[in-house]
């Protein structure tokens, strides 16, 4: 788990200590690739909260970064000491890892060395791409995710307003994890060194269910909310209608299938061991979210 080369040399631009100081995490600059994204922005939220400087980089701030687009990569890393990563649209696609492999050479080129990896459970390529980032000097930490609970409240918050939830055929139990776990544990990663060289798997409390699912969303919101499972074709257009490109939808599918085959129908107490506390529990979750009005029926 450890990151035996670890290097207490980090190049940054407003350190005027002699080299080999580390320099204070709450000093640095971060730069938050995917800022607006579901973790993006909550980790971005969160480090301003902590006073830290931040950078938000993607496709539509006044930062530009596009994974598609590696001329954007460099400038993102101007005046940059630290990064939190998150690959759009999935770091399981084809291509993911050799981009990141690519955009860690970049910030190391810049002197950004402590970098925070968002990964996924069991995902065959987000492996590559862990592995990419650990076969480097970089001071890494590499945060592995199950299934987010907010997909429900984010991604298919439509239809569930509906009485509605539609899944992929095949999808088993798993622990939804909570996002907000997750941008707490990369705020902590990215304030203290201890995280550097670790990988954590984070996952919820408890396996539920999809029928459990459905109960606990229609309890939350007051009304009764069905589990259907659908044909991978019908799910992918439902992706494509919600704004998700052909080709991207296609291999989401697949990723929410193996993600939530069963397989991955385990817990691990890494949340507790990074926050000293337990990760927030599913029907706590919905019932905030159904609060703040995530399946209100729009006229």
């Amino acid at each position: 788990m450890t990151n035996n080369n670890h290097h207490t040399h980090h190049h940054t631009h407003h350190n005027t200590q002699p080299p080999g100081t580390p320099v204070d995490p709450m000093q640095r600059t971060t730069l938050v690739i995917g800022a607006t994204g579901k973790t993006g922005r909550r980790v971005v939220d969160r480090l301003r909260s902590a006073g830290m400087d931040v950078k938000e980089a993607s496709r539509s701030s006044e930062v530009r970064f596009d994974w598609e687009q590696p001329e954007t990569w460099a400038p993102a890393f101007d005046g940059v000491d630290a990064a939190y990563i998150t690959y759009y649209p999935d770091l399981a696609l084809p291509g993911a890892a050799d981009a990141v492999g690519a955009l860690v050479d970049v910030a190391l080129s810049r002197g950004a060395r402590r970098l925070v990896l968002l990964a996924g459970r069991g995902e065959e390529g987000a492996r590559k791409a862990e592995v990419r980032l650990q076969s480097t000097d970089a001071d890494w930490t590499i945060v592995r995710c199950g299934f987010f609970a907010q997909n429900f409240s984010e991604m298919f918050a439509d239809p569930i307003s509906h009485g509605i939830m539609a899944m992929p055929e095949g999808s088993g139990a798993d622990p939804f994890l909570d996002i907000d776990d997750v941008a707490d544990v990369v705020l902590e990663a990215l304030q203290n060194d201890d995280h550097i060289g670790k990988l954590y798997e984070l996952t919820g409390p408890r396996t539920i269910t999809l029928d459990e699912v459905a109960t606990t969303l229609g309890d939350a919101i007051g009304r009764p909310v069905q589990y259907l499972p659908i044909s991978r074709t019908e799910y992918t257009d439902e992706l494509t209608q919600a704004g998700i490109p052909e080709a991207s939808a296609a291999h989401i599918t697949e990723v929410i299938v193996d993600a939530l085959d069963g397989r991955k129908a385990w817990t691990t107490n890494d949340v507790e061991l990074v926050l000293g506390r337990r990760p927030r529990d599913f029907g706590v979750f919905a019932r905030d979210a159904a609060a703040s009005g995530a399946w209100a029926l729009t006229v």
